[in-house]
């Protein structure tokens, strides 16, 4: 087993979602336990239109897409890598003061009942851009031990906001949408529980020409449609049982498009980016309504959605009503920095090699020791 050292450590995390929307970095030193002590620095840098063009591109098979991609991977370690260079500025220290960086990378593909992930990144770039060690290639040793890949969070989860004597859900609503279930034991359990923000933010973005709808105001002046979320409810995925992850190789707008078919086109675009809030929101709170959580707690970018919080605290409290429901500022940390922070920590987790993934989320053969290390440039290497 490998010893644990006895100070504190400096990591950064960096995470670009389903979304396509920007990259979160943080800066976070460790305790010896591997909890969070101190976040030194939070920052999002927004993903230039261009970009963000490609990575959508490549979600789908195309001509040249081998080059795209090798491209993209490339351009986004150069936005990684000005994450970084900010995020030292911020906190005030060195990138030798920093003991690595757990980079995530943007996923064009989750297939993992045919065996494989893909997150486009350019990690020899970015340790030799920062001269740090980056982290990456986190799921597939998850998948090559037969698990979903994903969620990966949960395992931060527990010991970032782990309770004993209480039992817990921890809800990330990013472009896909996860659930842990921190039980009153110490047990974990989770998965994706389906579109996050990726359909609304689509959707959006065809209609109204921005990436995101702002608080949700624009779908709180819809109507919910119950016959398009009763076909989009009908998708044999919410059905499955867990182990089980998602992405946008299945939940993209063609998708809702194909199964909303004559429905979806005859109704205002309004209205349908109101049904795509409650699809989330329904999906979130079924799937909460099966755990013994008491309290929930919500991160990531749906936090930031009033009309979709809205709607998931009426679902709940129509299902659970004593179960309360808050946003992870309440356990001290901001809902936007959870998942860069625990990219930072399965970074810390793979220098110590020691387990990040969970066999009781992802249905692997065994807890995984997760990552590939790409060093950068030291003195006296």
């Amino acid at each position: 087993m490998a010893t644990r050292p006895a100070q504190l450590r400096h990591f950064i995390g960096l995470m670009s979602g389903t979304s396509i929307d920007g990259v979160d970095g943080v800066l976070v030193s460790f305790d010896p336990d591997g909890r969070p002590d101190e976040t030194l620095a939070f920052l999002s840098l927004p993903i230039d239109p261009d970009l963000r063009e490609r990575l959508n591109q490549l979600q789908q098979p195309g001509p040249n897409d081998l080059e795209m991609a090798a491209v993209a991977g490339l351009d986004l370690a150069r936005l990684y890598a000005r994450a970084v260079t900010a995020l030292l500025e911020m906190a005030g220290i060195g990138a030798n003061d920093v003991c690595a960086i757990g980079a995530h990378g943007q996923t064009v593909r989750h297939r993992p009942e045919a065996g494989y992930t893909l997150q486009l990144l350019a990690p020899a770039l970015l340790a030799e851009l920062t001269g740090i060690d980056v982290v990456a290639d986190l799921r597939s040793a998850d998948i090559a031990a037969g698990g979903e890949g994903a969620p990966l969070v949960p395992a931060f989860h527990r010991v970032a906001f782990g309770q004993p004597g209480q039992s817990r859900g921890v809800v990330n609503i990013g472009g896909i949408a996860n659930i842990s279930v921190l039980d009153a034991q110490g047990g974990v359990s989770g998965h994706d529980t389906g579109p996050g923000n990726t359909l609304i933010d689509a959707w959006c973005l065809r209609h109204l020409g921005l990436p995101y709808d702002d608080g949700g105001r624009w779908a709180a002046s819809g109507r919910v449609d119950p016959d398009l979320l009763a076909r989009w409810l009908a998708e044999p995925y919410f059905q499955r049982r867990p182990p089980k992850s998602t992405g946008r190789d299945l939940f993209h707008l063609d998708w809702a498009i194909r199964l909303g078919g004559e429905r979806l086109t005859g109704l205002a675009p309004v209205d349908v980016q109101a049904t795509l809030v409650e699809l989330t929101a329904v999906t979130i709170a079924a799937d909460i309504g099966r755990t013994p959580a008491s309290a929930v707690y919500i991160c990531g970018g749906g936090a930031c959605n009033a009309t979709l919080m809205a709607r998931l605290g009426a679902l709940l409290s129509a299902r659970l009503p004593a179960t309360t429901l808050a946003v992870t500022d309440a356990l001290g940390m901001p809902p936007q920095a959870v998942e860069a922070t625990a990219f930072a920590w399965l970074a810390r987790q793979r220098i110590d090699r020691l387990p990040g993934s969970l066999a009781s989320v992802t249905g692997a053969r065994g807890d995984r020791v997760l990552g590939a290390v790409y060093p950068g440039k030291r003195d006296g290497y």
